[in-house]
């Protein structure tokens, strides 16, 4: 799993690729607090290697929780920038610092 960072000059935003390597996987989402955890509008594309690829353009200078829906199970992001306890899932996100 891999994220990459682009900031924009003209604008206070970044946009941030998600890869997730999921050769076996139907369908890949990325669902966090900058979308109200809603995979609608959130899928990633697979790839013919069998990633699954994405970019979003998110406001500059905030964090994020997210978490990958991979075929209606949550994965984290183990290159995230850190986690954080959820106590409503029982479980951490991944948290994006921008």
């Amino acid at each position: 799993m891999a994220i990459s960072k682009q900031y924009l000059k003209s604008k206070p935003v970044c946009k941030v690729t998600f890869t997730v390597p999921a050769e076996s996987a139907n369908e890949v989402a990325v669902v966090g607090d900058f979308n109200d955890w809603n995979p609608k509008g959130a899928m990633l594309k697979k790839l013919k290697n069998g990633n699954f690829k994405g970019a979003f353009n998110l406001p500059a200078d905030n964090s994020y929780e997210f978490r990958y829906l991979v075929d209606g199970e949550y994965i984290n992001e183990s290159e995230a920038d850190g986690f954080r306890w959820n106590d409503y899932a029982g479980s951490e996100n991944a948290v994006l610092a921008l």
